[in-house]
């Protein structure tokens, strides 16, 4: 019985393969690529024994804390340390996204699409595709481990070891795998591809967080949190491995559980059901904002509170930051003393910046709908009755628009007010909602970008997140490898003044605002021309 449940699991998992011989590689060559470079980075910018010391003090500040996890060889801070304890749990966040898209692509997404409804007219068993999502992703989270762990031992950076490289890049296999699991789970649950996806990034945001919140006030919560395990392996410090084997046998066990369930229900059925529509739609549903509002409602909801969450956590780290960076001669290389500001102030700039791009995403999102609205020749229908290009593309760009404003405002309120709460020389609520939507101009070119392709061809859309990805690294790291001016200038955020240190720029506004609107109106022009896919 349990050959036949997976029966041809091998040649599914040979198209799957196939499916993603582009994809799964890029992600493969980024990851693995952007570690090797940030290992190589850390050993040009700190020379000597004296900064390494003086970077490890500004590690025991709460709100770095809360960003990238608990210091650990604080004492004797090595290349290695710096290397696990400063990119080890951002690299890993990353690793989980990638394991969401695939599993959520290749499960729920198949069957929604209709796909699996035709594999399994053939030859195939019960459990066949699943099975073979999953040992997809045992395959590229193997590999991910083995490729980043040779690849940092090779490099013979001193202190990074051969059990830390190892350990390291299993670290980054394991997480992958318990995302993996946790999507194949919820594929199960819920009846929509983007059900998974939002409830699989949720749970990912909310483990991140957790592990934030715990490694700064307590730290038995952090042991709650799947980030928490693979950071506490302390790799290239103690080499703890028995957190991997936490974080796998907890994926193992969750993948049973989403097997068991994929065997007993329906096709194309969930355990948790949609509620039953209304018998007639409501007035709302008679326009084509109405219904891509409606569409993605859930997820405006849920970008929200995640963001006032962050928001919140960053902003009730602001009080310690203080003293911990004033005598610190190493920081005030990233972060230049301004006359009349403080050290707390400053330092908000670099968090809101990092807010601000997260916020993008949502909206970057909400335009990326039309084009899964395309591709699944839903648009075919709207435009066939008395619907024109313009207002169906439209729509979908103020809904972005709109996405975007609500999540940056809440971000910044958030950061407000928890911020006021525990700094001594509070800022005003205002002026934490003045350093977030300052970051509109950037946020409409990503938009406008993402318009701009979809107009184009829908093939092409894929840029912005590439680009948007740049801009995080650039900003993230700008201070710490001390990138080069051009570097910056080449993304919208890094022409955004940093307010309340910098004044505000009309002429920065108004040219970003400008270009979003040039990229707008060739993707409107395009989208008209072009085809439709169907």
């Amino acid at each position: 019985m349990a050959e036949k449940r997976f029966n041809n699991t091998l040649p599914l998992l040979g198209m799957i393969c196939r499916q993603e011989r582009l994809q799964l590689p890029l992600w493969l060559a980024g990851l693995a690529g952007f570690t090797l470079i940030v290992a190589i980075s850390f050993t040009n910018l700190y020379t000597n024994e004296r900064e390494l010391q003086e970077i490890a003090q500004s590690m025991i500040n709460p709100a770095v804390t809360a960003l990238v996890g608990p210091g650990y060889g604080i004492d004797n801070y090595t290349y290695g340390a710096m290397m696990a304890h400063q990119m080890l749990g951002m690299t890993a966040l990353i690793t989980g996204i990638m394991n969401i898209l695939l599993i959520t692509r290749h499960t729920r997404a198949n069957e929604e699409d209709g796909r699996l409804e035709m594999i399994r007219s053939l030859p195939t068993g019960r459990l066949s595709n699943i099975g073979a999502a999953m040992l997809t992703a045992v395959i590229i989270n193997l590999l991910l481990a083995v490729v980043i762990g040779f690849g940092l031992y090779t490099l013979q950076i001193e202190s990074m070891e051969w059990e830390g490289s190892l350990l390291y890049g299993a670290a980054l296999g394991a997480i992958g795998l318990f995302f993996a699991a946790v999507t194949g789970l919820l594929a199960q649950l819920s009846e929509s591809a983007r059900g998974v996806t939002g409830f699989s990034i949720g749970i990912l945001l909310l483990a991140y967080a957790v592990r934030a919140i715990g490694d700064v006030s307590n730290e038995t919560l952090s042991w709650l949190s799947p980030f928490g395990w693979v950071l506490g392996t302390e790799a290239y410090v103690n080499n703890y491995w028995w957190p991997i084997a936490v974080t796998l046998g907890t994926a193992v066990i969750v993948t049973v559980f989403a097997f068991y369930l994929n065997a007993i229900r329906d096709l194309e059925a969930g355990f948790v059901p949609s509620k039953p529509g209304r018998k007639h739609a409501s007035f709302l549903l008679h326009h084509p904002f109405g219904l891509a509002f409606r569409l993605q409602r859930t997820g405006i909801i849920a970008w929200g509170a995640a963001m006032l969450m962050f928001g919140a956590m960053y902003g009730s780290v602001l009080g310690e930051t203080e003293s911990f960076f004033e005598e610190i001669d190493m920081l005030q290389e990233f972060i230049q003393p301004e006359a009349g500001y403080s050290i707390t102030e400053q330092f908000l700039t670099m968090l809101m910046a990092v807010m601000a791009m997260a916020s993008t995403i949502p909206g970057v999102m909400a335009m990326m709908r039309l084009k899964a609205e395309e591709k699944k020749e839903r648009s075919e229908n709207l435009l066939s009755l008395a619907v024109s290009r313009n207002k169906l593309m439209g729509s979908y760009a103020l809904l972005a628009l709109l996405h975007g404003f609500i999540m940056l405002s809440l971000a910044g309120l958030g950061m407000g007010l928890a911020g006021n709460a525990v700094m001594e020389e509070s800022l005003s609520v205002w002026g934490f909602y003045e350093a977030a939507v300052v970051y509109l101009p950037a946020m409409w070119i990503m938009i406008g970008m993402a318009l701009f392709f979809i107009g184009l061809s829908p093939a092409f859309a894929g840029v912005t997140w590439a680009y948007l990805l740049y801009s995080f690294i650039v900003v993230y790291l700008g201070g710490l490898f001390q990138f080069p001016d051009w570097v910056t200038n080449l993304t919208p955020f890094g022409h955004i003044p940093q307010l309340p240190v910098e004044d505000f720029k009309l002429a920065a506004a108004a040219g970003l605002t400008g270009i979003a609107i040039i990229l707008a109106a060739a993707g409107f022009i395009s989208y008209n021309r072009r085809d439709i896919e169907g």
